[in-house]
């Protein structure tokens, strides 16, 4: 077992859109990441479900062809793999990410924000 602190690995995040994998739970990495804007491109991740738990502030969750939903504080949202999506914040938001460790982060769009794995540890 692992203990992990998430202000704490909050406090280590450097910049926004920057993942950071704080935890692994079979075949899922769970990640703390800083958002603020709306640099995440439209994309999907065809391998699995994506779950996103708010912290701190609040989320907008695009998914393409509905309207832009508000995520709040101890909100949970979970996309399903294959569909487009993408989130912005105005002001800064903390969130929980949990996804497949195969899942590539920004989909097959690569644009300014996409890290690797190895960019996240």
């Amino acid at each position: 077992m692992a203990l992990v602190n998430l202000n704490a690995a909050l406090a280590n995040v450097a910049e926004f859109f920057l993942p950071k994998i704080v935890a692994s739970v079979n075949d899922h990495y769970v990640k703390v990441v800083k958002i603020k804007g709306d640099d995440v491109p439209w994309h999907n991740h065809d391998d699995s479900d994506e779950l996103f738990y708010v912290l701190k502030g609040s989320l907008v969750m695009e998914v393409r062809g509905k309207r832009p939903l508000t995520l709040k504080e101890d909100d949970i949202f979970v996309i399903k793999k294959g569909v487009y999506h993408r989130v912005s914040a105005v002001k800064e938001c903390h969130i929980i990410l949990i996804e497949g460790k195969a899942t590539l982060h920004t989909g097959m769009e690569v644009s300014a924000i996409t890290r690797s794995i190895r960019e996240q540890l």
